[in-house]
């Protein structure tokens, strides 16, 4: 996948329009739209902008490996937690990640 696939990719699932990423950002939603569409080459220091409001890493998102993750230090005491917790109490908190991200 490009990176500006990849980009597109995590903005739309953290929730950000492309205008309130260059609101968070101060990047222009035209030079954000050209990167996503591979019209423009960005820099390291603006892909830095870009990925870090929506808390991933520049190593997120250049990792096209399915099978590894890099995850926020919120995520890491998540996983955790439910592996320390009962398997009722982890199959609750599963069911309940599943509803409230809209999963079925």
């Amino acid at each position: 996948m490009k990176i500006g696939a990849r980009l597109r990719h995590y903005r739309t699932a953290k929730g950000f329009s492309i205008y309130k990423l260059s609101k968070e950002t101060d990047i222009s939603q035209n030079h954000i739209s050209a990167i996503e569409n591979d019209k423009r080459q960005p820099t390291v220091e603006t892909l830095e902008r870009l990925v870090s409001p929506m808390g991933i890493t520049l190593a997120e998102l250049f990792n096209e490996s399915e099978t590894s993750a890099f995850l926020t230090a919120d995520e890491r005491e998540l996983v955790e937690n439910y592996r320390s917790m009962p398997k009722e109490s982890a199959d609750l908190i599963y069911k309940l990640s599943n509803t409230l991200s809209n999963k079925k």
